[in-house]
């Protein structure tokens, strides 16, 4: 499975990407849990987030969903911040 998060917005304006595959991995059935949810909690087209605050695009082999702060469930929040630390 392939993930991709890009976050937009903050106070900067800086955007971030990174994508994990998680084919091969051993903790790959807990990153399709986690992402399965997070899609399952996400909307078609950006919503409208808050001043300053970040927006994310998530992409799972290729069905992509929005979601911005501060509405994030705790799934999607968990999602972002590892593919984002984990991810090139």
């Amino acid at each position: 499975m392939r993930i991709e998060v890009r976050r937009t917005g903050g106070f900067a304006g800086i955007e971030r990407h990174a994508e994990v595959d998680t084919s091969g991995r051993p903790d790959a059935d807990e990153w399709r849990a986690l992402a399965d949810k997070a899609l399952a909690d996400g909307q078609g087209t950006p919503p409208l987030g808050v001043p300053d605050g970040f927006g994310y695009e998530l992409t799972v082999d290729g069905r992509t969903v929005y979601f911005a702060d501060p509405r994030l469930t705790r799934e999607q929040r968990e999602l972002v911040a590892r593919v984002l630390k984990e991810g090139a």
